[in-house]
């Protein structure tokens, strides 16, 4: 879109302010307010905006183990150019209008650590291999009657979830929480991120829900806006949503699965699809990429200590670099049908990961499965007995190793990003391993 565009779209929907983000290491959406004036300067030369937001972690404790920003630089501000395209009106908030930014350095290149640009980046690398891709993300998250405050006084323990009982697929439980279920299916439509479906999972006050499938880029755009817009949204009904992968030890995990496809440059051919075997040589090549490389990618898909503890056996949640026809049990499960719909399903992602690093990742995988032309082992039809499939890490530390030691994962994401984001992993299990838990508590403070 033109800046006039723009404007005229402001006049329309009586626009009186601007709201921009930028996306962190870790997925979370910073950003901040502006005046129309303000944006309308920004839009034709850009703005300053601190690059602390990769020099923190997710509780905006600073990084000590960080070379691109920190007190040796000064934390300055990098260039950031707003996204005219991503331009989206708040619907819940009326008169604001929403922005994407991306993120540069002081020689005008794309700032190497940036997740929306690295994806830019693995996007473009397909494109010069004449391939569109296309994808769609699809979210488990919880959902409690608390308040940001509450969550904190009650120390994140006795929550009230908003439905009790296990009611996976659930017409009544739907019904019954209809003002906040209909209200996020109509506010994120308003807000250009619909929903191709929304249903009760199993488990106390637990949705899952599937995004329209679109280009990778725009599909992590709404991956990303649909975590931030869920929460804001809910709380005005007086719901904490969570995305953490495991929240409790005795329920499900939420995932975060992603779905792709490659097709034509043009957009018009499905190139997994074969009218013949159903999957094309190309999908079988792709799978074969993005099993043999999960090991070396998993910390893109698993970026916390807590992704770990869904990753377990008979959890809906694969434990193995695995494939399989239409089988959950896997960790890539495979989907032929028609033209249009056949595609993989990446299921060893969780809720909590950054959505552009994921298909970063996943399509980096897949691609150089296709160069090498990888032929995929046999489908696997339980992955939890499979006793020939390569581990996965059962860790975060061990994940981080496998990545910063990977030339796969440098030739696709740059020695930069890698050597930042192993950094940024490593200083995630140092902070875990030197708090004292409730389990450490309960099991010690008295009997040792």
């Amino acid at each position: 879109m033109t800046l006039a565009e723009v404007l005229d779209k402001f006049e329309e929907n009586n626009i009186e302010r601007v709201k921009l983000g930028a996306v962190d290491i870790d997925g979370v959406l910073r950003g901040k307010y502006i005046s129309l004036e303000k944006f309308k300067s920004a839009a034709d030369t850009g703005l300053g905006f601190c690059d602390v937001i990769f020099g923190w972690d997710i509780a905006d404790v600073l990084y000590d183990n960080v070379s691109i920003t920190g007190w040796h630089t000064g934390y300055p501000d990098a260039h950031a150019r707003i996204d005219l395209s991503s331009l989206r009106m708040i619907p819940w908030e009326p008169g604001t209008a929403f922005f994407l930014l991306d993120l540069y350095d002081h020689r005008g290149e794309p700032l190497a650590v940036s997740p929306r640009q690295l994806l830019q980046r693995v996007v473009r690398l397909a494109e010069e291999r004449n391939f569109r891709p296309f994808a769609a993300a699809e979210y488990e998250f919880w959902m409690f009657e608390e308040t940001p405050r509450a969550l904190r006084e009650k120390g994140f323990r006795n929550l009230t979830p908003l439905s009790s009982g296990m009611f996976g697929y659930s017409v009544l439980r739907a019904s019954q929480n209809s003002p906040l279920v209909v209200d996020l299916i109509e506010q994120l439509k308003g807000f250009q991120v619909p929903l191709e479906g929304f249903h009760t999972e199993t488990g106390p006050g637990v949705y899952e829900a599937a995004i329209h499938v679109d280009h990778a880029a725009a599909a992590a755009d709404q991956a990303v806006l649909f975590k931030t817009a869920v929460k804001e949204i809910a709380s005005q009904h007086g719901v904490v949503p969570t995305f953490m992968a495991k929240w409790n030890a005795d329920l499900p995990g939420s995932s975060g699965h992603l779905h792709q496809s490659l097709w034509s440059r043009e957009g018009n051919e499905n190139l997994f699809f074969d009218r013949r075997q159903g999957m094309s040589p190309l999908m079988n090549h792709y799978i074969a990429g993005l099993v043999q490389f999960m090991p070396e990618f998993q910390v893109m898909y698993c970026p916390t200590v807590n992704s770990y503890k869904r990753t377990v056996p008979g959890a809906w949640a694969p434990v193995n670099a695995t494939w399989g026809m239409d089988n959950r049990t896997t960790a890539v499960r495979a989907i032929p049908g028609s033209e249009k719909s056949t595609r993989v399903e990446l299921r060893i992602t969780g809720a909590d990961i950054n959505p552009y690093l994921a298909l970063a990742a996943s399509l980096a995988a897949g691609l150089e499965g296709t160069e090498r032309k990888l032929d995929p082992s046999a489908p696997t039809t339980n992955a939890y007995t499979a006793k020939e499939a390569p581990p996965l890490a059962a860790n975060l530390l061990e994940a981080t190793s496998r990545f910063q030691s990977s030339a796969v994962a440098r030739k696709w994401f740059g020695d930069a990003f890698v050597d930042h984001y192993a950094a940024t992993r490593r200083w995630e299990v140092r902070q875990f391993e030197k708090a004292v838990t409730d389990w450490e508590l309960a099991r010690y403070l008295e009997s040792i």
